[in-house]
């Protein structure tokens, strides 16, 4: 593990409470980890004893079940509570469903939840480390995390760089956390989308906004395409999915306006034909899985940092 460095926080919120100092201690931590999961047996009993509940009011896949084999890499009891098996279907608000989960003494609590800032209530009302795995479409810290993690493996820094990230800006916490971290670190982002989901005020956390996809695209070292995010739009803000594939879809002749060794990223889950066509996404400098597999490394990092600051 990585040494001679304090991680300050009890709980991760954010990208934005991160310093540069921390997000490269969490980086070299989950690279340190990250060779577990290449073991024939992937245990180890750093969290033994210790218990982490998930509680995840929103559907995820890659994210529950990634958080979920760390902690259980790590030794660590793990519990998953979702929406329908738990109280707040009952009419139970969420500060008294976190003082009853902390009334029981676990250790970390991860939560997902569709209102921006419910990590941070939760975190007022209760003693366990709280991780934010996602709240609307404020923050994902962990998704940004394991995203500059697989940028720093394929180009061996984080500074200097052009990232691209392409789609629905407005709904996406991938594209705050995003910004939030790849400009901290010396980086330069830049956006695009339907003007529909381009949010104002982007510029004031360092992302530079692009009025056409040529532009955003050229010369990139980094090209990361971004869900339409139908769960969260109120009213239709896309006249049509093949509309938006045509103007606003990675294809290859897209593709060929950034650099050469330029790596394509997604956070998932792929709409193959409309973020990006299925030869990029499967294209050689795809990274998408290696995305995935550094995720679990990056959770585990972050596990491990917040319980030695329990």
């Amino acid at each position: 593990m990585a040494t001679g460095y304090f991680f300050p926080h009890r709980h991760v919120l954010g990208i934005d409470q991160l310093s540069p100092d921390d997000i490269t201690h969490i980086l070299n931590t989950a690279d340190s980890f990250k060779e577990i999961s290449a073991r024939p047996i992937k245990k180890v009993p750093t969290l033994r004893g210790h218990t982490i509940i998930n509680l995840f009011f929103e559907p995820s896949t890659r994210t529950r079940l990634s958080f979920e084999v760390a902690a259980k890499r790590m030794s660590a009891d793990t519990f998953n509570i979702s929406p329908s098996t738990s109280s707040t279907t009952k009419g139970e608000t969420l500060i008294d469903t976190a003082r009853n989960i902390s009334a029981m003494h676990p250790d970390i609590i991860i939560i997902r939840h569709s209102f921006s800032g419910a990590p941070h209530l939760l975190a007022k009302y209760v003693n366990a480390s709280v991780i934010n795995a996602g709240d609307g479409a404020h923050e994902h810290p962990s998704q940004g995390l394991l995203d500059m993690m697989t940028v720093k493996e394929h180009k061996g820094r984080l500074h200097d760089l052009k990232v691209a990230i392409v789609g629905d800006i407005m709904h996406s916490r991938v594209a705050h956390s995003g910004i939030e971290g790849f400009t901290k670190m010396g980086s330069s982002v830049h956006v695009y989308g339907p003007s529909t989901l381009v949010p104002k005020g982007l510029e004031q956390l360092g992302a530079v906004v692009e009025s056409s996809l040529p532009d955003a695209v050229r010369d990139a070292d980094v090209v990361m395409t971004l869900r339409i995010q139908k769960e969260r739009q109120n009213d239709p803000l896309l006249p049509s999915f093949r509309e938006y594939a045509r103007h606003f879809g990675i294809s290859k002749k897209i593709l060929a306006l950034a650099k050469p060794d330029a790596l394509v990223m997604h956070p998932g889950p792929v709409n193959r034909g409309i973020e990006m066509s299925p030869d990029v996404a499967d294209c050689s400098q795809s990274v998408i899985l290696n995305q995935v597999t550094n995720g679990v490394a990056v959770r585990m990092a972050l596990l491990y940092l917040v319980m030695g600051n329990s």
